[in-house]
């Protein structure tokens, strides 16, 4: 069955070395059938959260025009959502903060998604992309039955590039092939 897939690319450094892990997903996915689409956050205007809390007071749109709205239409509407995150000092992106942030409108009816996590990192010891994962586990514990289906540690990859040297780029490939 084919299934929606969205791809959440939050490097500030286009075609870096999360951003490739996202094409390798988005090739494999493709070539199983799947509809995919890969989203650059960077090209993207998604202004910070001002938690004026009137989209959730009110159950709507956030009262700030930019490109978010049409971000957030597109998880919903998808059934895989694949966040993908280079790691700084042993945290997200700012880019995929931000994102997350601005879910407040939508993340209560955001239901039954499948969640991949593509991350990267010059550090080569995997452990230490743990307290990313979790922080991405505290957004997805705050929807309605997420399903993570996979994780691809990207470690050891700080030149541009360096990722494609690494079984993580293989392992992008094959996750978004099961999707």
């Amino acid at each position: 069955m084919s299934k929606n897939v969205l791809i959440l690319s939050s490097s500030p450094r286009k075609g870096g070395n999360s951003d490739m892990l996202c094409d390798e997903f988005l090739k494999g996915a493709e070539e199983n059938g799947n509809k995919v689409e890969k989203i650059y956050l960077t090209d993207k205007k998604i202004n910070y959260c001002k938690g004026c809390q009137v989209c959730y007071k009110s159950k709507g749109d956030c009262v700030q025009k930019d490109d978010m709205k049409e971000i957030l239409d597109k998880m919903l509407k998808s059934d895989v959502i694949v966040m993908a995150t280079p790691v700084y000092f042993y945290t997200m992106s700012a880019q995929m903060k931000t994102l997350i942030d601005r879910t407040v409108p939508k993340y209560e009816v955001m239901s039954n998604k499948e969640f991949y996590f593509l991350l990267t990192a010059a550090d080569s010891n995997k452990k230490n992309l743990e307290r990313t994962v979790e922080s991405l586990r505290g957004f997805t514990s705050c929807l309605d039955n997420p399903i993570e289906k996979g994780i691809v540690y990207g470690v050891g990859a700080y030149e541009k590039g360096a990722i494609k040297d690494t079984p993580a780029f293989k392992q992008a490939y094959n996750m978004g092939k099961n999707v």
